[in-house]
Order: C-alpha cells, then structure tokens, then sequence
C-alpha cells in the first residue's frame, strides 16, 4: 500500500487484474532461466523479457519476493531490477551541480547497489547517524553547556566559525566514536566489500579510511564543523581549516584528520609519514562528491580482484556498472554472450580502468565452456564404478568437519597438476585417483573434496548456500531433489539416492525406536 495515495481512486478489480498478469509473467520468465543459464552466469542481456514487460513494476517485484520455487533465479532477477534503479537514481544523483555536496547520499547509493535485495535507505542510515550526534551533543554539553552546536535543529546546516569551539566538537565526536561506540580502522581485515558499503561500517562499527572519513565528515558538518574530504594518495583524509576567513591558503593551513586512525589531528610532515613519500601540494586539496565516489568504485574494482573468480564476478560487475554511471555513459554494458565479450561504448582511453574485469571474465567464460556442452555421467559405465555416492545426499567432511550437499562427481580428480600440488593431494592414502566431489559447504564455500574426505552426515540438514537453489528444486528432510537440468547430467544418481537413504536414514530410525 506504500505505492498508492489515499486520496486516489484505485479500481480493485483492474489492479487484481494486472497483479495476475505480471505474477503469471514473472513465473514464466523466472522457471525459464535454469534451462537457459544453468551453465553459466546470467549475462546482461539474459534480462531482455524483463525490460519489455508492461505494467507496474512492483507487481513484478512482488511476485519475485514470493517466488520460493525459484528463489535463486527470482533472487538473481530481483538483484537486477532493482539495481536499474538505483543506477537511474546515482545517474540523477550525479548530474546535480558539483557544488552539491551530499557525500552520505552518494555514498548510499554505492551501498545499494551492491546490495540490491537489502533495505537500505538514506533515511535508516541518516536516523543512525542521527542517533550518534545525539550521543555526542551529550558529550559536548558537559564539556560546554552554552555550545552553539546544542541548539541546532534537526536539517540544519550552520557553521561555526570559532576553531576553539570546533575543536570541542571534534573532540567529543573523537570520545562518542572511538571511545564510547568503539568504532575504529578495519586493519586486520582491510581488503573486505564491507568496508565501504555505509550500512555495514554502522552495524559493524569499522571500515576503511573513506568510508570512516565520510561518516566522520557527516557527523561533524551536522554539528558545525565545516571539514572538507582530501583524496590522499593510500590513505582518504578530512581536511580542517585552521586561517581566518578570506585570507589566502595553503596546505600548512589546514590541520588533517585521520579517521581511520580515532580522529587523530596531523600536519603536513605527519601525513607524508603516514604513507611513507612526499606528496605535491595538489594531493592535499579538497574534492567533490564525484571524486569522492569514483575513488570509491576505484576501491570496490581493487578488492574484487583480490577474490577468488566467482566471489569476484558480482562485485566486479557491479564495480564497473557504477563506473560507466560515474562517466555517465548509461549506455556502455558489458555483455557476456557464451564464448564472446564486448564494450558498447566505451572510449579506448577508459578500457585501462576494466582491463582487469575484461580478461577476468574471459577466464571465466572459457572455464565455463566446458561446462555448457558436458556429457551425461552414468553410474553404470564401468570407469565410475568406484563413484560410492551421488548428487544430492549430504555429507561431512572426516578431516574439517563440515556439512555440505553433493553437486557434482568425477570418477577421479580432475584438476591440474598445481591444485593437486598445493592441496597437498599426493599425500591421501588414494591420492588424485580416486573419485572427487564438487560439494556446496554450508558457510557459503564451494569445494571439491576427495571421496576418501567424505561421509554420510547421520543427522542430515539443510544447507545454507546462495547456490543450492541452482542445482536442486527440494530438500525432503533427508536429501536434496535435482532440478532437471541437473538431472540431465547425472540421469541415474536419483534412484541410488533413494536406495542409499532408505538404507541409512531407516535403518537409523529402526535403531531410534527399538
């Protein structure tokens, strides 16, 4: 109901009406996914019959968040109508005049669109951050009880002039966030997506040098003090003016705060120690919500890279869909065609800034190759007749414990020289020739785990992993179901499922109750 005014005329029975047919076509598109991207990932332009559909969005919208039959393509489908969006909302975000300077909103936006199926809005995250300046006018009403800061209303945006009282205010923001609230520097885990996405550095109270600067810089403008974001190199700065109003500036006249380091106070001798090199005078400069952001999307491509290739591809896609945005060039889309990659639109200077994600996802595409035209694997032929268990049942791991469900087999270890090497193979009592399993692990991992690692899980659960919806259709308590496309593949694993569960899980209960 959030989508209609009270006040307008809505006719119940037109409205059922369309809800029935974009539900129906929701259903229709959602079922033919598997078939069509089983094999690999869902490419741009898979979302063609989404973008000509009529109709009101939110029934379709609707419609995927009840699509339990196929969440994980319902998921992916939601995933991308939702981020058209709020690609439309930076787009516009963007275009506004570079003297607006709402760094939280942009920095929202980038949130949500690498978390499309969240809740996260400006508004939840501006109230969260209300409640810290609240924290922190408490703090400063003791150090100064007539604090001009405490009489500002809610929306304002006054500036104090005095360095003595915005120095208060810093100092009790420095007390309410990294004394009280415990926030700091994610040092131990720093190459991590969440540290930059701004509903995350609140819940989890760490981040990185930007993302803690941008929270850092919102609090104090709401409370008077008029910093200003520094692009430093390696290490993103707030800048604090300490020269009288009109006077000509240079970088000696500013104090820089580090608020990945608890707000501590530095010169311009102690920001080149801090990176280790001198810097020109230009780096310390001020910079607007465009660069802020675009150093953002520079960070998000830098750590997708670091991550293994399927953790990466989203986050990568995502990078670079908020990149061409920043260039405004809403046109330019990767398209990743089986066996094919092209950029629409792209001027050749910028194929530098996703050169990465262009060859990574060449790699991807020609590892999944194979995987689009595999031959069906039949118990029965006799070079699988060591294969002792089948897609579908779930397993523990002997030697790490872990449960996961079985997605896939090989008769023997099918991967190169190096992987056996590294994952110290040849020292398994069967070593590499013996059957291997591809298995979906329930922290989310998937693995591929020799049949000497493996056995039956006596207490059998459902297994919480992005990809089990990929692969199979139901759990019935005791094992998954196959989808189709997967069945196709392995045609003869479903009835020694059946066999192998009657003879463990009964003989079980058989046990339980004498």
């Amino acid at each position: 109901m959030k989508h209609y005014s009270p006040t307008d005329y809505v006719n119940g029975l037109e409205e059922y009406k369309v809800l029935q047919k974009a539900g129906l076509e929701a259903r229709r598109i959602v079922a033919s996914f598997s078939k069509r991207f089983f094999s690999e990932h869902v490419p741009c332009n898979g979302f063609s019959d989404i973008e000509n559909l009529e109709g009101p969005e939110i029934f379709f919208e609707d419609e995927l968040v009840k699509a339990l039959s196929w969440k994980y393509y319902a998921k992916k489908i939601l995933y991308y109508v939702r981020q058209q969006k709020i690609l439309n909302n930076l787009k516009a975000f963007l275009q506004q005049p570079d003297d607006y300077e709402s760094y939280l909103e942009g920095a929202v936006y980038i949130d949500q669109n690498c978390n499309p199926l969240s809740d996260i809005s400006i508004k939840d995250i501006q109230a969260q951050i209300d409640n810290i300046v609240e924290l922190v006018c408490k703090t400063l009403q003791g150090m100064n009880s007539c604090h001009p800061s405490l009489a500002f209303k809610a929306g304002e945006s006054s500036m104090i002039m005095e360095i003595e009282l915005q120095s208060q205010v810093l100092d009790a923001m420095n007390y309410v966030l990294y004394e009280q609230l415990k926030f700091k520097g994610n040092r131990m885990d720093y190459y991590n997506a969440l540290n930059l996405y701004m509903h995350q550095v609140l819940i989890r109270r760490t981040g990185i040098p930007i993302s803690m600067s941008l929270l850092y810089l919102t609090i104090a403008r709401q409370l008077g003090v008029p910093l200003e974001p520094v692009n430093f190199p390696s290490h993103f700065l707030l800048r604090w003016c300490q020269g009288a109003e009109g006077a000509t500036l240079d970088v000696f006249h500013y104090i820089y705060i580090d608020a990945f380091g608890k707000g501590k106070q530095l010169t311009v001798k102690e920001c080149e120690y801090l990176i280790g090199q001198h810097v020109t005078a230009t780096l310390y400069g001020v910079v607007n919500v465009k660069k802020v952001l675009q150093r953002m999307v520079g960070n998000l491509l830098s750590l997708g890279k670091r991550e293994g290739i399927d953790q990466s591809y989203q986050l990568l896609r995502d990078s670079l869909d908020l990149y061409l945005v920043q260039l405004l060039l809403l046109q330019a889309r990767l398209y990743f065609p089986p066996g094919n990659l092209h950029i629409q639109t792209l001027e050749p200077g910028q194929h530098r800034a996703v050169g990465y994600l262009v060859q990574h996802t060449l790699e991807h595409i020609e590892c999944k190759k194979e995987e689009v035209f595999v031959e069906a694997k039949l118990r029965s032929d006799e070079k699988h007749r060591d294969v002792c268990y089948s897609i579908g049942l779930i397993m523990k791991h002997k030697r790490y414990g872990y449960n996961c469900v079985i997605y896939g087999w090989d008769h023997t270890c099918m991967m190169g020289h190096e992987w056996i090497r590294n994952m110290n193979v040849h020292s398994l009592p069967h070593g590499h020739h013996q059957p291997f399993y591809n298995v979906l692990v329930e922290d989310g991992s998937c693995r591929y785990a020799a049949q000497e690692n493996l056995e039956y899980n006596v207490e059998p659960q459902e297994i919480s992993h992005p990809d089990v919806g990929r692969y199979f259709s139901e759990f019935t308590g005791t094992h998954y179901i196959p989808n189709a496309e997967l069945e196709i593949r392995y045609p003869e694993d479903l009835e020694f499922v059946y066999e192998t569960v009657q003879n463990i899980y009964s003989a079980k209960k058989e046990n339980i109750d004498e």
